[in-house]
C-alpha cells in the first residue's frame, strides 16, 4: 500500500504542471483597458490632446533610431541571403508545406481589413503632405505618393520581419530552444532574461499590449469605413449608434468563432477574407483602367528604387520632420507592434527551409502581395481623380477617408454591388483578425500551455470583450487618426529594444556556428565534446 502512494506519488510529480490562467497579466489588461476607456470617454478632448502630444514626444525621440534600424534590418537580410548562412536549413526534415502553399501564406500575411482602406486612400495624405520636400498636390507628388505607398509596405518592414522570424527559427530549430516563445528567444541570447522570471512576464505583458495596439487602429479604421459605406448605401446618417453595431455584429462572429476553436473558426475565415480580396482587387484591374493601372504601378515601383535610400533616411530635420514622424516612423512600428507574433509565425511554418528560402519567400512574396493589391485600388482612386469622377483628396480633406472609399467604389460598373462585397470583405477580414489576436491573447496568458494546444475557450471569450472595448470607446468620441496612431506607437516601442536584441543575437550565434556548417545538408555538425572544432569568425558574417 505505501509502495503504490509512493510510486503514485512519484509518478504525479514527474507530470507536466497544469496550464492556468496567468492571473498577473489579465488583471493588468482589466486595469490597463478600464483607465483608458474612462478616460476616453470623461475627457475625450483632453485624451486626444495629450495623445497627440505622446505621439509627437516618442516619435521626435525614436524617430531616426527607428528609420536606421529598419534600414539595417534590410541590410543584413540581403546579407544573410547571398551569404553562405542562406545555406542554413531551419530545422531537419521536409518543409510542413508545399512551396506554392508556404508562399501564398507569406503573400497573404499583408492583407487584411485595414490594408482595404489604406490601398484606396493611403496615396491622397502623401498628395496632401508629401515626403522628400515635393511640393504639395503637384503632378510630382502625386507620382511619389504612389511610391511612397509601395515604400511603407515594401521590403523594409518586411524585412524587420525577416530578421525577427529567422533569429526566433534559428534558436528553437537550430540551436534547439526549450519553448517557443518571444521571451524563450530573448532568454536564449541575454542568458539573464528568465522567460519563466520577471524580465519573460514583463517581456509578455509588452506582447499582450502590442497586439492591443496595433488593433485598436485596425478596428476602428475598418468600422468607421464600413459604416459609412452602409449609411450611403440605406441613405442614413453615419451616427455612433451605427458604427456601435457594426463593431458588436463582428465581435459575436468573432466571439462564436473563438468558441467553435481556431481550426473550424480562423482558418475558414482566414482563408474566405484572403482569396475574396485578391479576387476583388483583380476585378477591378479587370473592369477598370488596366493600362493606366499597369502603367501606373510600373511607375511607382521604379520611382521607389530610385529614392530608396532617401526614404529610408529622410527625417528632414530643417523642415521639421513631419512627414518622417506621421508615416514612415509611424508604419514601421506599426509592422514592429506585431513582430512577436509574426515571428513565431514564421518559425512553425518554415521549419525545414533554409534561411535563403525563408528571406526570399517572406520579402519577395510579402512584397508582391502588397504591391498586387495596393497598386490596383491606389491606381484605380488616382485614375478617377485625374478624369474628374471622385477627387480622394478633396474629399478626405471635406468629409473624411471613409466618405472617399464609398465615393470611389460607387463609380465601379455595378457600385452597389461591389460596394456590399467590398464591405463583407472588411468585415471577414476584420472577425478573422480579431479571432487571431484573441487566440494569441488568450495563449500568452496562459501558463504552462503545453505546444499546439489551444488555450480555454472561456478565456478566449474573455479577451473577445476586452480587445472591442477601446475600439468602442474611441468610436464614441470620434477619435481622429493622431490618436488612434498614439496607442499603437507607444506599445511598439519597447520592441525596437527587443529586436534590437534579436539582431545581436543571430549575429553572435551565426559567427559561433560558421565553421560548422555542412555545405551538402544545410544542417550544422555536431560539437565535439570540448568544442575544439569550434572558432568564431573573425570578420563579420560572410
Amino acid at each position: 500500500m505505501i509502495e503504490t502512494e509512493a510510486a503514485n506519488t512519484a509518478q504525479s510529480s514527474m507530470q507536466p504542471p497544469r496550464p492556468r490562467v496567468d492571473k498577473v497579466l489579465v488583471i493588468g489588461a482589466i486595469i490597463v483597458v478600464a483607465i483608458v476607456v474612462t478616460a476616453l470617454l470623461l475627457w475625450p478632448s483632453q485624451a486626444q490632446s495629450s495623445a497627440s502630444a505622446l505621439f509627437d514626444g516618442s516619435t521626435r525621440i525614436f524617430g531616426a533610431p527607428v528609420q536606421v534600424l529598419g534600414l539595417g534590418c534590410f541590410l543584413l537580410a540581403v546579407l544573410l541571403a547571398v551569404s553562405k548562412f542562406g545555406r542554413i536549413k531551419l530545422g531537419e526534415g521536409k518543409p510542413a508545406y508545399s512551396t506554392s502553399s508556404w508562399l501564398f501564406m507569406f503573400i497573404a500575411a499583408g492583407l487584411g481589413s485595414a490594408t482595404m482602406y489604406w490601398a484606396f486612400m493611403e496615396w491622397a495624405y502623401y498628395y496632401q503632405t508629401p515626403g522628400l520636400n515635393i511640393q504639395p498636390e503637384s503632378r510630382e507628388a502625386l507620382d511619389v505618393s504612389m511610391s511612397y505607398t509601395f515604400f511603407h509596405w515594401g521590403p523594409i518592414p518586411w524585412a524587420m520581419y525577416v530578421v525577427a522570424g529567422i533569429s526566433m527559427a534559428y534558436y528553437f530549430h537550430v540551436r534547439k530552444g526549450k519553448r517557443l516563445s518571444y521571451a524563450g528567444n530573448i532568454e536564449a541570447v541575454t542568458k539573464k532574461v528568465k522567460a519563466d522570471g520577471v524580465g519573460g512576464r514583463i517581456i509578455d505583458l509588452l506582447f499582450l499590449f502590442g497586439t492591443f495596439g496595433g488593433l485598436i487602429l485596425t478596428v476602428t479604421v475598418t468600422v468607421n469605413t464600413v459604416s459609412a459605406g452602409v449609411a450611403g448605401l440605406l441613405g442614413i446618417e453615419n451616427a455612433f449608434w451605427l458604427k456601435a453595431l457594426i463593431l458588436t455584429v463582428s465581435t459575436v462572429v468573432y466571439g462564436l468563432s473563438s468558441f467553435v476553436g481556431i481550426d473550424k473558426g480562423l482558418q475558414k475565415l482566414a482563408k474566405t477574407a484572403i482569396v475574396a480580396a485578391f479576387v476583388f482587387a483583380a476585378v477591378v484591374f479587370l473592369i477598370g483602367p488596366s493600362e493606366f493601372i499597369m502603367g501606373n504601378v510600373v511607375n511607382a515601383a521604379g520611382l521607389e528604387a530610385q529614392n530608396f535610400l532617401h526614404m529610408s533616411l529622410f527625417t528632414d530635420p530643417n523642415g521639421g520632420g513631419s512627414f518622417a514622424r506621421d508615416w514612415t516612423v509611424f508604419y514601421w512600428l506599426y509592422w514592429i507592434s506585431y513582430l512577436p507574433g509574426v515571428a513565431i509565425f514564421i518559425t512553425r511554418v518554415s521549419k525545414g527551409r533554409t534561411i535563403r528560402q525563408t528571406v526570399l519567400g517572406l520579402m519577395v512574396g510579402g512584397c508582391a502581395g502588397t504591391m498586387f493589391f495596393f497598386g490596383i485600388l491606389s491606381s484605380y482612386a488616382i485614375h478617377q481623380m485625374n478624369h474628374g469622377t471622385v477627387n480622394a483628396p478633396q474629399v478626405l480633406a471635406g468629409k473624411g477617408g471613409d466618405t472617399a472609399v464609398a465615393e470611389l467604389l460607387n463609380t465601379l460598373p455595378f457600385g452597389g454591388f461591389f460596394s456590399i462585397v467590398y464591405f463583407l470583405i472588411m468585415l471577414v477580414f476584420l472577425a478573422s483578425h480579431m479571432d487571431a489576436t484573441s487566440f494569441t491573447v488568450a495563449a500568452v496568458s496562459t501558463r504552462n500551455l503545453p505546444h499546439g494546444t489551444d488555450p480555454a475557450r472561456s478565456l478566449r471569450l474573455f479577451w473577445v470583450v476586452m480587445l472591442a472595448a477601446v475600439p468602442m470607446a474611441m468610436l464614441a468620441i470620434n477619435a481622429d487618426l493622431g490618436t488612434l496612431k498614439t496607442g499603437l506607437t507607444l506599445t511598439a516601442v519597447p520592441f525596437l529594444f527587443l529586436l534590437v536584441v534579436q539582431v545581436w543575437g543571430l549575429i553572435r550565434w551565426l559567427r559561433e556556428d560558421s565553421n560548422r556548417i555542412d555545405m551538402k545538408t544545410g544542417l550544422l555538425r555536431p560539437v565535439s565534446a570540448n568544442r575544439s572544432d569550434v572558432t568564431v569568425a573573425p570578420k563579420g558574417l560572410v
